[in-house]
């Protein structure tokens, strides 16, 4: 593929990772892309980089436009690793640019990742760089998702570079909003914000805020597609990604050895539905957690069950809690369930994690003794019928 214009002098010169399936424990079935941006005006400026394989793809695309020689500015809006780490090759190509970066936290950390002998510029929150006929400012996100975070904007062109905001994990080779099934674009946004940025609600609030400030036609996040025709859309999305209220869904996550618990969580489910609660049901064996957290994002209700092995929860169930517990979903009501032969502790040390990731804990834990009976299945039902309020 070649360089893309988005508008006239300002390219998307970033690159596809058609393959890749894991991002930090997050499955990436679409695979993903890596977006950078080249502005041409008198001062030349790359917008972030890619990560460090996809460098020569970068460089190549970068030459189809001009010598990389001649570019003065490589702005980084992020330090992390999928945006900077093709930054060592990108300087040997570009000898004479200046590395722009957020102060002091963009500075420090690219700094601590690549050296210090580059020419380094730190802006503030609100500082603004000529570049011609153009001109950046820079806007402070921090803890959207590091403490460096920044978004680019450019007022002559109404671009927001928006580095990991209203991104994606979806590799195609179409670029643009307007080209590509939305409806799997917005799922895999959903999905983005869930598993990245959830814990950071409030400070993606406040971004959302300045965003809604801003003359926008087109935002170029650094995965995924352009936004061009659909910006009020995604930011709708991300309005309610941020503010986190729930829908009317239920979701039973669990693993089971001999299919006790199994029988158990499509009990719960039985009586979730009973009372017009949508409801999904989740195997930890056969889906991915970060899947399922994605679905978390806006669930009123978290059933969580096991069976005892060991003394302990099933170590799917205890994964899934530790990721979902770093992502602190808010303003959920749970409960644990459970089969067990003797001791059943398993359900017990689920509903301490429940309560101690924050989530509002509505029952004692719902358990059996070997295989649940008709009666006892029946029983569940209608003590979660009971739950729902």
């Amino acid at each position: 593929m070649n360089c893309v214009e988005v508008k006239k002098g300002i390219y998307f010169v970033g690159a596809v990772d058609w393959n890749v399936r894991s991002f930090h424990g997050y499955s990436t079935n679409r695979g993903a892309t890596y977006n950078a941006y080249l502005i041409i005006d008198e001062k030349i400026t790359l917008i972030d980089t890619v990560k460090a394989p996809f460098a020569g793809e970068l460089i190549r695309r970068i030459s189809e436009i001009i010598d990389p020689e001649k570019i003065d500015y490589i702005v980084s809006n992020h330090v992390e690793m999928d945006h900077s780490s093709a930054i060592p090759e990108v300087m040997k190509a570009a000898k004479n640019a200046t590395i722009v970066t957020s102060a002091p936290n963009g500075l420090k950390g690219l700094q601590a990742h690549y050296g210090s002998d580059y020419n380094y510029m730190a802006v503030k929150a609100g500082e603004t760089l000529s570049l011609g006929k153009r001109s950046l400012t820079f806007v402070a996100t921090p803890m959207l998702h590091w403490p460096d975070n920044m978004v680019t904007y450019c007022p002559e062109e109404k671009i927001l570079f928006s580095n990991d905001a209203f991104g994606q994990h979806f590799a195609s080779s179409k670029h643009f909003d307007v080209e590509v099934n939305l409806e799997e674009v917005y799922q895999e946004a959903k999905k983005y914000y869930a598993n990245i940025l959830m814990l950071y609600g409030k400070q993606a609030a406040k971004a959302l805020e300045i965003v809604r400030s801003l003359e926008l036609e087109v935002i170029c996040p650094s995965h995924g597609i352009i936004w061009t025709k659909h910006i009020p859309e995604i930011l709708d999305k991300y309005e309610e990604f941020a503010t986190g209220k729930p829908k009317n869904k239920a979701l039973v996550v669990y693993d089971s050895m001999w299919h006790s618990t199994d029988k158990m969580a499509h009990a719960i489910l039985e009586g979730f539905a009973k009372k017009d609660v949508e409801t999904k049901l989740y195997d930890l064996k056969e889906n991915h957690i970060s899947d399922i957290m994605t679905e978390v994002l806006d669930a009123s209700y978290i059933a969580v069950g096991s069976p005892t092995l060991n003394n302990t929860m099933m170590p799917t169930v205890a994964a899934f809690l530790c990721y979902m517990e770093g992502l602190h979903p808010e303003d959920k009501k749970a409960f644990s369930f459970g089969s067990y032969g003797w001791g059943g502790q398993a359900v017990v040390k689920i509903q301490d994690k429940l309560n101690e990731i924050g989530l509002d804990v509505i029952c004692d834990p719902i358990k059996t003794t070997y295989i649940p009976s008709e009666e006892t299945l029946n029983e569940i039902e209608r003590k979660v019928e009971a739950l729902v309020q």
